[in-house]
């Protein structure tokens, strides 16, 4: 059988998420957009160019749409509605913080950005019931890397709204991944300065005010980046509370890697080498779990709480019972049953095989050692 190129893998993607579908690069105002492309010194495959030209328009219109939307809330961005301290969901790239999400988006006390409020994270007040409408059509039914269901109203991850803000993320990456080196940038927060991360601040607690304008109920904010910055999260919200859940590392690690291929694939303006795919999986890990042991220790008991992917799969009610007496969420007797009927629905559900690579299964037995002892993984059998 004739092996794939990178080359055509791409291709074959990006054609399968024509270049007039969403990126999350449409929601960046003008300022944001046009010093992401300058920084990447205007390096740009030539069939990304039309992708290019959607963009450039789309920020235009973000920038004026910002403008409106600022002059119109102008009176409640100054004194938004007080809301409970956020629930943070966290855990690495593939290891269901997904599910855990949609789980807890059961709980009608609870609500979430959306893809859109993430998409357009500066003006979603003022467009939001209207655009999501107009342009429904072009949002596909799946996300690209997985069956994961997609849509404008499903819940999302923050990050994309920070970046899209403008504030420092390792998902700048996305855009540019030949370019931008292959390292963790900005995942772990006390890497940046001091004027890098007074703006990462200022934008997430604008986002969240934004949030709580349109819904005054308790946030859950979910992103797997979010795993490696407990400590700043924990100071600017002293009662906030972190779901952390944990998988197998040797299914997470091939699933990250098709996670960024497909990613980038769709998202970028490049043809993605994939030259360092592997050392950047690593990379983030090691970058990641690092922060979050550092971070555990200033958290009092009642704040974190973790949970094994495997282990909610197989038990979602008790495992979900459990979260919610550790982090003294109240209220799990009104959710149970919503909970018991998603379980149903879960019946049958198979996720993705991985043919393990002896290599690979070496290096993650190597460089992920505390993790596997800590959680109790186990080294899988190689043929």
């Amino acid at each position: 059988m004739k092996k794939n190129t990178n080359q055509e893998l791409s291709k074959k993607s990006f054609h399968s998420y024509p270049w007039w579908s969403p990126r999350f690069w449409h929601g960046m105002p003008m300022r944001v957009w046009f010093d992401l492309v300058r920084q990447n010194h205007w390096k740009i495959a030539p069939s990304r160019l039309g992708l290019l030209g959607t963009i450039s328009a789309a920020s235009c219109f973000n920038s004026a749409a910002e403008s409106l939307c600022k002059a119109r809330f102008r009176r409640q961005l100054v004194s938004p509605p007080d809301t409970d301290p956020p629930v943070f969901i966290i855990g690495h790239w593939r290891s269901g913080t997904t599910l855990l999400h949609e789980m807890l988006m059961l709980d009608e006390r609870f609500c979430c950005p959306s893809t859109y409020q993430c998409f357009a994270p500066g003006h979603f007040l003022l467009t939001e019931t209207f655009l999501t409408t107009a342009l429904a059509w072009i949002m596909p039914s799946k996300r690209p890397m997985d069956n994961v269901a997609a849509g404008w109203h499903r819940p999302q991850e923050d990050e994309f709204a920070l970046v899209n803000m403008g504030a420092a993320s390792p998902y700048r990456r996305m855009a540019f991944p030949n370019t931008i080196p292959a390292e963790p940038t900005a995942l772990d927060l006390e890497t940046l300065s001091a004027e890098e991360l007074g703006q990462w601040k200022d934008l997430l607690r604008r986002f969240i005010a934004m949030l709580a304008i349109r819904d005054a109920r308790r946030p859950i904010l979910k992103s797997p980046t979010h795993t490696a910055r407990m400590g700043v999260l924990a100071s600017m919200f002293p009662e906030a509370k972190f779901l952390h859940i944990v998988r197998d590392p040797f299914v997470v690690f091939p699933s990250t890697k098709r996670l960024w291929n497909s990613l980038h694939h769709v998202q970028s303006m490049q043809i993605d080498s994939e030259k360092n795919a592997e050392e950047y999986v690593f990379k983030c890990f090691d970058t990641m779990y690092s922060a979050f042991e550092r971070d555990r220790n200033h958290l009092n008991a009642e704040q974190l709480h973790e949970i094994h992917y495997e282990e909610l799969v197989a038990n979602p009610v008790s495992s979900m019972e459990r979260a919610y007496e550790k982090l003294n969420l109240g209220g799990f007797d009104k959710v149970r049953t919503a909970f018991e009927e998603q379980a149903e629905s879960m019946k049958g559900y198979t996720t993705n095989t991985y043919q393990h690579d002896a290599r690979i299964v070496s290096e993650i037995s190597e460089r992920w050692q505390p993790f596997i002892q800590r959680y109790g993984y186990k080294k899988p059998r190689v043929n």
